[in-house]
């Protein structure tokens, strides 16, 4: 049962998007990946819009979506087959990812100060001590 070209098994797949079969399986089972083709014995063959939408989500993924936030996305390019809906939204998704970022930065940039702060009163215990 060979594939044509541009067609993938899930092996092939795995290894040019670089993640885990179970992983691709998860994601179709959740919808990320529209219905996959079947060859005779239902072995799923994937396709280059496979490869990119896999990319894609890798892509969400390092940027800290949430897989429900990506599957809102989906959702969105489902309903109006646009990215005219999805861009907005991911634009708001991202910028309040931003924000939360910009929250913990602050935050441990406090926590780098207490801590250098501590470090220089336990130095001077230490002198005090010598």
């Amino acid at each position: 049962m060979a594939t044509t070209v541009g067609e993938y098994r899930i092996g092939e797949l795995a290894s040019r998007v670089g993640m885990t079969e179970r992983t691709i399986r998860y994601y179709e089972e959740l919808g990320l990946l529209e219905s996959v083709k079947r060859l005779e014995g239902g072995v799923r063959v994937y396709t280059d819009d496979d490869v990119r939408r896999l990319r894609y989500i890798k892509k969400l993924k390092t940027l800290g979506l949430s897989l429900q936030e990506m599957l809102e996305l989906e959702n969105l390019y489902r309903r109006h087959r646009s990215n005219r809906s999805v861009l907005p939204r991911l634009m708001e998704l991202l910028d309040a990812h931003l924000a939360t970022l910009d929250g913990r930065m602050d935050e441990l940039r406090g926590l780098r100060d207490e801590i250098r702060s501590y470090r220089e009163h336990v130095a001077q215990r230490v002198k005090e001590d010598a």
